[in-house]
């Protein structure tokens, strides 16, 4: 089955094709993720109106470019899958409408995908996934959250942000000090030429029972020793440090609490802030020394992008589902809602 995937929930514009028929890595035919961030730039954040505009602008060049690299015309599909939430409203409904019509036209099946979803099941794209029961970190600049995954579509939220999500506290951190939007990825950038020890955070929340997490105090903290500091550019590296490690230790801290209580030694990391280098490290040798394993996306699926949806879409257009010619998003929507898959026979269970 060869799948079009069509991601626009925030700001970066995502087409891909996945084949079933491969599987695994090689299952991914083609995938192009356009990015707004020059467009938002000036306005320090992303601005839903013009995020939504410009998917209009940049779907279809996206979608027959994917396609020509695929080396697959229109015709070679069979099915379109499309994140229709969580999400910006406005940006949501660009992809889904392109995706229902297009699906209409060709007579194949279309199916709306959970986001979340895409971001979790975008580790079992690579080569030796993991299979369920696993733990799942999701973190991004909109989530933090761990879940349990008894089977594909069977979510168990353990614990979640009650505050910013991880990646938001990047960039919020990195606005506080001064550098450009989006700042988190400067941010840790940054870190890497920090000198250790010369400032130290809290772990929020390890103090007590719980899953959950709060990373807005951290940036109270941060604003104290910026102020406080002589803000030249070392200190800055040396702050940014420091924070770093406070969130990567907190959500190892976390992780590793998760799959104890779970009973698992699987734990599968998705997400923007997966691809963050230390905490990736911390990751891995937390496994190691459990005789477990963690899994995490090549750091291009770490992202928004079409890739995860037209997987994840796959998987449940095999299954059976589809949606009916009507448009419809979820900018809310929660994946305790979404059917469970048996992953053995691809039927629902």
């Amino acid at each position: 089955m060869r799948v079009l995937g069509i991601e626009s929930s925030c700001d970066e514009t995502g087409v891909a094709v996945y084949d079933t028929a491969f599987g695994g890595a090689a299952g991914l035919r083609a995938h192009e993720v356009y990015s707004q961030i020059d467009l938002h730039a000036a306005y320090g954040g992303v601005v839903p109106e013009l995020a939504s505009r410009d998917h209009v602008r940049k779907l279809l060049p996206l979608v027959r470019e994917t396609l020509r690299e695929a080396g697959l015309s229109t015709t070679e599909l069979d099915g379109v899958a499309y994140t229709a939430g969580p999400g910006l409203v406005g940006a949501l409904m660009v992809g889904a409408g392109f995706a229902r019509a297009l699906a209409f036209a060709l007579e194949i099946p279309a199916v709306a995908v959970h986001h979340m979803e895409g971001h979790l099941l975008a580790p079992l794209m690579e080569d030796d996934p993991p299979e369920p029961p696993f733990v799942a970190l999701l973190v991004s600049g909109g989530h933090t959250q761990l879940v349990h995954v008894a089977r594909i579509g069977d979510y168990r939220l353990l614990g979640e942000t009650l505050d910013d999500a991880a990646g938001e506290a990047f960039d919020k951190t990195a606005k506080l000090m001064g550098l450009p939007y989006p700042g988190g990825p400067q941010l840790a950038k940054l870190a890497g030429i920090g000198r250790p020890g010369l400032f130290k955070f809290s772990r929020p929340m390890v103090d007590r029972p719980g899953l959950d997490f709060s990373f807005s105090g951290l940036k109270t903290q941060v604003l104290l020793a910026w102020r406080g500091s002589d803000q030249s550019d070392q200190t800055r590296a040396d702050i940014a440090l420091a924070f770093e490690e406070a969130v990567v230790d907190t959500l190892r801290i976390k992780c590793e609490r998760a799959l104890d209580a779970a009973g698992c030694d699987t734990l599968v990391v998705a997400g923007g802030v997966g691809a963050n280098r230390k905490l990736r490290e911390q990751l891995q040798t937390m496994a190691a020394k459990r005789g477990g394993r963690v899994c995490f996306p090549r750091p291009e699926l770490c992202t928004d992008n079409g890739a995860m949806i037209a997987f994840a879409g796959a998987l449940r257009l095999q299954a059976g589902e589809s949606v009916d010619a009507q448009v419809k998003v979820r900018p809310r929507w929660d994946m305790a809602e979404l059917p469970t898959l048996d992953t053995v026979t691809g039927s629902h269970a």
